[in-house]
């Protein structure tokens, strides 16, 4: 980056798996941090993280721990983030949280750089990041909606256990050895920690994230199909989804179905735009079993798409596959492109 002016950065959450992530992407992209306040709760003030070769304290978050700071990337729940992230824009920080507290707020922009960054303009001192499956998603659709219009979307998700934090991670590893030794386990944190049942996840599929709906959705397929309609600016837009955990670590899964607008789009036309697209890379030659795999996409900020058909029996309809670390796209360098772009356009003072 070029702009010689340094900020005071403050990473709430800094101990999490999200928020060590915002830390190494900020080290990796070099980003231009003149002072770094790393934040927590009370339980992991105390801990140490490095940064830029440096050892640093991890303090309790509080209102105060918010002055002078410049961008407060936000990664610790959203009952911290309705609480203190108010306070920091108060303090005159620029907020982009990582929850779901603010993202349906209708003054509170949802941004993807790559496909509504102009919407920064609009902030009130908060910048929601959208859900991790829904970032990957809009990403690889934005350029079939400006090229050839999008009347309708339907997906399928294989979501990884990291989206449930570290702890299901060790969940899924633990259950993996005791079945293969044979041995007895209980389930203590999937689909929903706090929901009445939990379920085993190793070797197995869970139709359920986050809590259910009188509508019959879960919560995360609400969050994909609103924040959708809310990223690209269309109400009318159909979207339906299905999100699904897989005994997967990290790397989240999509199978994408979508309508255009125009007639006499092809496929190629379709990988043609992609192959150009930011933030996409294009896997696609069947004829050598080249397609996105999850296990490839770990530690890469991209967003990886392939198998793309036409459908066989709408004329406008078209399949395609989406993956990408929900830990980087899916939370923390998106984040921390959000902060680039708010250096870029000058909005952070």
């Amino acid at each position: 980056m070029t702009e010689k002016r340094a900020f005071h950065v403050a990473v709430v959450g800094a101990t999490g798996a999200v928020g060590q992530q915002m830390l190494k992407t900020l080290e990796d992209r070099k980003f231009p941090v003149s002072k770094l306040t790393v934040l927590s709760s009370a339980r992991s003030a105390g801990k140490t993280v490095i940064f830029n070769g440096k050892e640093h304290t991890v303090v309790e978050a509080t209102p105060d721990s918010f002055e002078g700071v410049d961008i407060a990337l936000f990664s610790a729940g959203g009952s911290v983030s309705k609480e203190l992230a108010p306070e920091a824009v108060k303090r005159g920080a620029i907020c982009v949280d990582n929850t779901s507290a603010f993202r349906m707020d209708e003054n509170t922009p949802l941004v993807v750089p790559e496909v509504n960054e102009s919407d920064l303009h609009n902030h009130n001192g908060i910048i929601a990041n959208p859900n991790c499956s829904t970032i990957q998603m809009v990403v690889a659709l934005q350029p079939v909606l400006e090229k050839f219009g999008l009347n309708k979307v339907i997906v399928s998700t294989y979501q990884a256990v990291s989206g449930s934090g570290a702890a299901a991670v060790d969940e899924l590893y633990e259950q993996t050895k005791a079945i293969i030794n044979e041995e007895p386990f209980e389930p203590q944190i999937l689909p929903v920690k706090s929901d009445k049942k939990h379920y085993q996840i190793a070797f197995n599929a869970i139709p359920q994230i986050d809590k259910f709906e009188e509508s019959g959705y879960t919560f995360e397929e609400m969050k994909m199909i609103n924040e959708t309609k809310k990223i690209m600016h269309l109400p009318e837009l159909k979207v339906a989804a299905t999100c699904v955990r897989l005994p997967v670590a990290t790397g989240h899964s999509e199978s994408v179905y979508f309508e255009v607008d125009q007639e006499g789009v092809t496929s190629e036309d379709i990988k043609g735009l992609l192959k150009s697209a930011p933030g996409v890379v294009l896997q696609d030659d069947p004829d050598n079993q080249i397609y996105p795999m999850p296990a490839d996409c770990v530690g890469k900020n991209d967003v990886f798409v392939g198998r793309i058909r036409k459908d066989l029996d709408e004329e406008k309809g078209f399949h395609m596959w989406v993956v990408s670390d929900n830990l980087l796209k899916g939370a923390a360098w998106n984040s921390v492109q959000i902060a680039e772009s708010l250096v870029k356009l000058g909005i952070v003072k």
